[in-house]
């Protein structure tokens, strides 16, 4: 497995390495973003498509990097970015920024081109009647806010005290408690690949409540499951109408 044959599979729309990996860290990081990528396709039950946002995503590897960020998703030219030696775990957090991002104008007919989907929800912008819509602003809505909708989420609350603590504004972003109530959604779908997500469970992360837990976690999982499940099957049926035409 090269990554030829993984833009070709999932249709990305670029797949760049750094001049400084080697021909063996190609081979090798190949070989853990097919493992990884399988793993998301089949945790969310969804096809190659799916994946690379009909072919709207590019991948980087080992090039583009930030002083101390391991991964970094790039709204401006919508491309995923994994650090040579340290980005392993972080593919599924990035990815959600990047479907996060895709949503956004998808949902709501107002959004700019740099916006996330959850952050536009958080602000009360009204989206566009769809049934996927409404299910995946339920997502949102039980990821960010209480079970009766008029207070913030356990992860929230957490989210909002560590950033306090610090003197900053990161983990409470609504689209950064997305991505890591996504991230945990997948390690709790135990997939193979460790390149794809780890760390929602027992890290420091994890016992400040920077990830959802309990049953707010039993809760995300299930809408997680319950949307891409039926994006998956929508797509499905397109293919298969498309098929017999």
């Amino acid at each position: 497995m090269n990554f030829v044959e993984i833009r070709r599979q999932f249709g990305f729309k670029s797949i760049e390495l750094g001049q400084w990996v080697t021909p063996k860290e190609r081979d090798r990081a190949a070989l853990n973003f097919h493992q990884a990528l399988v793993d998301l396709m089949h945790a969310l039950k969804v096809p190659e498509s799916v994946i690379s946002l009909r072919g709207s995503l590019g991948l980087q590897y080992g090039k583009g990097g930030q002083l101390g960020v391991s991964a970094h998703y790039m709204p401006a030219v919508k491309k995923l970015s994994l650090a040579k030696n340290a980005g392993a775990g972080s593919l599924a957090h990035e990815w959600f920024h990047a479907f996060d991002h895709y949503m956004a104008d998808k949902m709501f007919p107002i959004a700019d081109r740099m916006v996330f989907a959850s952050k536009l929800w958080l602000n009360d912008y009204q989206y566009g009647p769809h049934t996927l819509n409404t299910l995946l602003a339920q997502c949102y809505e039980t990821i960010l806010l209480s079970v009766d909708g008029k207070e913030p989420s356990p992860l929230f609350i957490c989210s909002r005290e560590t950033d306090s603590r610090l003197n900053s504004f990161y983990y409470s972003k609504p689209e950064e408690m997305c991505a890591r109530a996504f991230e945990a959604f997948i390690e709790d779908c135990l997939p193979n690949s460790r390149f794809l997500v780890r760390g929602t469970i027992g890290t420091d992360e994890a016992k400040l409540g920077l990830y959802p837990n309990g049953e707010q976690r039993l809760m995300i999982n299930e809408m997680f499951q319950q949307y891409f499940s039926i994006l998956g099957d929508a797509l499905a049926s397109r293919q298969r109408k498309q098929e017999n035409h």
